[in-house]
């Protein structure tokens, strides 16, 4: 074969795209070929539509089979190239004075025939250097393939994550806007439910404010009744000894029987309504272990104001001075400056109890003194068989009906307002109006065995 002939031979087996003799060769639509991994990387991934390198012609299939026919011949011209290397003197044997053409797997390196069978090489394993390159090159080519398949699985996820980010951008717009439509119901709703609160408690306040005036009205009939008896019995002892006796039975009876009818006071009591959701939004505020410092006392030290709601006052003859009696007092370790905080505390197995926030508690080994300067308290006494709930800062009887299980507090320290929350029933028992907070506010509790 002429020079010409095999250089015209040998440019047929070169990829025009590398310049080298082509490595796992495709042939596409138009004809042309091109290495695999050439053809790869000079498409882009992106690229739509795909086109030839030398013609620019369109390509509709995006892989290709392997063309054995190019694959045999370009590995045949490697070979020729090959053994034209290593008749030069750098792969000769200095030793031997023979070519390097056996490739040492184990030492990685070009032996002639005798370095081959020397006692140093004679285990391991060679093979001729054209046939360990084009193995190492098939196993490239391996993994090549591997890689792009991994690449164009990675493009696949990337392009889905993409469209994700996409659709993602739509769907929070959306949402946003279906959340701001359920917003809006939940705003009529609670309006509505405000709504319905105002309106039973307006019903509610006016039947309790009638039975109250109904009981006026007849307590003064009653005290009326009683005083005309009383100028009755005056006057009676006035009477001659025969009359007094003749008629005192008839008068003792009519005595008897109006005491009787003694009227009984009427205790109001408004129903607590649930108010929607409260509990929920109080417990993204919930912080537990509050009440971090502990003891047993027997005097707890007021303000005069609210010892006399405490202890009842003057209500049914109780006295306003605190009797010596056992109680367990709970008081935070550390207090509160800033922020939103809820908690809650267990009453459920005590009738005597006083809990919320004050400014600070002084407290010996038999006597607790609460700062009255910044104190608010939800208290529970039992009076004369029935229970008085009422509040300091100013003292105020509330008229609902009294917790009997957990009692929520929540200390809005920058907005000043301090709350209560019937837990069980899900009811405001009665909120402080706002006001400025000059200290910090320690949690506090007192169960009394009174």
């Amino acid at each position: 074969m002429d020079s010409n002939t095999l250089q015209a031979f040998q440019s047929e087996l070169t990829c025009s795209i590398c310049m080298n003799y082509f490595i796992d060769p495709v042939t596409i639509d138009c004809g042309h070929s091109f290495c695999r991994p050439c053809l790869c990387l000079c498409w882009e991934e992106d690229q739509t539509p795909k086109s030839c390198p030398e013609c620019r012609g369109i390509s509709e299939k995006p892989d290709f089979k392997t063309n054995i026919v190019l694959k045999r011949l370009a590995s045949l011209a490697r070979q020729a190239r090959a053994n034209q290397v290593n008749s030069s003197e750098e792969q000769i044997c200095v030793t031997h004075k023979e070519a390097k053409g056996l490739f040492c797997e184990v030492d990685k390196t070009l032996l002639c025939g005798p370095c081959s069978e020397s006692p140093e090489h004679a285990a391991h394993s060679h093979s001729p250097i054209q046939w360990a390159a084009e193995e190492s090159r098939e196993k490239l080519l391996k993994r090549m393939d591997s890689l792009r398949k991994m690449a164009q699985e990675m493009q696949n996820s990337l392009d889905q994550e993409v469209n994700k980010t996409q659709t993602l951008e739509s769907y929070v717009a959306l949402r946003k806007v279906m959340i701001k439509v359920q917003y809006q119901k939940m705003h009529l709703f609670l309006q509505e439910e405000e709504q319905l609160h105002l309106e039973a408690l307006e019903k509610e306040a006016k039947e309790a404010l009638q039975e109250l005036r109904e009981s006026v009205f007849r307590m003064t009939q009653q005290k009326e009744s009683l005083k005309e008896m009383y100028r009755e019995l005056t006057e009676m002892c006035h009477k001659p000894d025969v009359e007094l006796l003749q008629a005192l039975g008839n008068v003792l009876k009519m005595t008897d029987l109006e005491q009787m009818q003694k009227p009984q006071p009427v205790t109001p009591e408004l129903t607590s309504w649930p108010v929607a959701g409260i509990l929920d939004m109080l417990n993204n505020f919930r912080v537990d272990n509050v009440l971090g410092q502990k003891t047993t006392i027997h005097n707890v030290s007021l303000p005069e104001d609210d010892t006399s709601v405490m202890f009842g006052g003057d209500q049914h003859g109780v006295s306003r001075r605190p009797q010596s009696v056992e109680s367990f007092v709970a008081w935070g370790a550390v207090a509160f400056t800033s922020g939103r905080h809820y908690w809650e505390v267990d009453v459920i197995h005590s009738s005597n109890w006083i809990l919320g926030v004050c400014k600070d508690t002084l407290t010996s080994d038999t006597n607790t003194i609460v700062d009255s300067d910044e104190a608010f308290f939800l208290f529970s006494m039992k009076v004369n068989n029935h229970y008085i709930l009422s509040t300091t800062s100013p003292p105020l009887i509330q008229y609902v009906r009294r917790p009997l299980g957990r009692i929520g507090v929540f200390l809005d320290y920058d907005n000043g307002t301090v709350s209560f929350y019937d837990v069980c029933r899900g009811s405001l028992i009665y909120s402080f109006l706002p006001s400025s907070f000059s200290s910090p506010l320690r949690p506090f509790l007192c169960l009394r065995s009174l």
